[in-house]
């Protein structure tokens, strides 16, 4: 009996060592492929923080929750299983599919931009393309439907990118990494949010402490600094928002390009950066990256504004039509 029992423990310690290395190499691949898509993870943080501005403090958490909870539905109830049939039916059609969202991105990107720029003639284009909720009732409703639409595609950007830098492994092995990319970048991208709107409420719960002490004083000035400071930092964080959805954008249909275009353009592109790092050894890394996110802007722009035109008398006129169509 005890050396069965024994044997017994034996077998439950390498099952248990087994499991653990299983979960050891699950939480690795998911942090390494989760690094993959950190560019569109900034891009995300940068432009939700814009979806709250304007509404009433006790609001902007909720509508915050609101996003996240949408954002999280889609990747784990939409996006998920529907790249994981991709990749398994349909592997090919990934890249065409990241290059239309990268589109998308560039055409979002470049009419905030043309909304900063020519703010009369953006609202005549947002009215001639309709509301973007089928039903919403609200201003809030209408900002969180805009909201979710854009998570959607930033979100499978995401899971495709992860998906694609996956080593190939089991169906279930995938669906665990993409599932725990998915909660923990919606928890990181939505709690970084919650924080950065909340900021001027601690500054102003600082600047009205009235403690006497020396830590009392420090407070009240960093909580005058984050109330001034702020609006200006919101400001701030919608431009990189912008600027990071025309060059993430321009960046996958640059890639998707490269891939399906001719040799050409990828060997001008590299050329180019090479170029770039060369130019400054000490820096050459740095300079890489700059030159890459520069072409990358270039071609978000280019795309971007090219779609203006083909949303507005193509797209949005069918969409009007099929709404017309759908019951309610």
């Amino acid at each position: 009996m005890s050396v069965g029992l024994i044997a017994l423990l034996d077998d439950i310690a390498a099952i248990a060592k087994v499991a653990a290395a299983s979960l050891d190499d699950v939480v690795s691949q998911a942090a390494k492929a989760g690094a993959k898509a950190a560019g569109v993870v900034i891009d995300d943080t940068a432009v939700t923080p814009g979806y709250v501005i304007g509404f009433a403090a006790k609001r902007e958490l909720p509508i915050v929750g609101k996003i996240a909870a949408g954002s999280l539905r889609n990747k784990l109830l939409i996006l998920l299983p529907v790249a994981l049939a991709l990749s398994y039916f349909l592997p090919w059609a990934i890249t065409p599919l990241l290059m239309f969202g990268g589109a998308y991105l560039c055409y979002e990107g470049v009419e905030k931009l043309f909304e900063a720029m020519m703010p009369h003639h953006a609202h005549q284009h947002e009215a001639e393309l309709g509301t973007v909720a089928l039903q919403a009732r609200t201003l809030e409703d209408e900002k969180v439907a805009s909201a979710i639409k854009t998570d959607f595609i930033l979100s499978a950007e995401i899971m495709a990118i992860t998906l694609a830098a996956l080593p190939a492994g089991s169906l279930l092995m995938q669906t665990i990494v993409l599932a725990l990319v998915g909660i923990g970048i919606t928890v990181a991208v939505y709690g970084v949010v919650a924080l950065i709107v909340k900021a001027d409420d601690a500054g102003v719960a600082l600047a009205r402490n009235e403690r006497a002490s020396a830590i009392g004083r420090v407070g009240r000035t960093f909580g005058h600094a984050l109330v001034r400071g702020m609006p200006v930092f919101l400001m701030l964080l919608g431009a990189v928002g912008t600027a990071a959805m025309i060059w993430v954008g321009g960046g996958i249909v640059l890639h998707g390009v490269e891939a399906y275009g001719p040799p050409s353009m990828g060997h001008a592109v590299h050329a180019a950066t090479e170029a770039a790092a060369h130019a400054l050894p000490s820096a050459g890394g740095a300079l890489k990256w700059i030159a890459e996110a520069a072409i990358s802007g270039v071609v978000g722009l280019v795309v971007g504004a090219a779609s203006i035109p083909i949303i507005g008398f193509a797209v949005a006129p069918t969409w009007k039509r099929l709404k017309r169509l759908l019951p309610g």
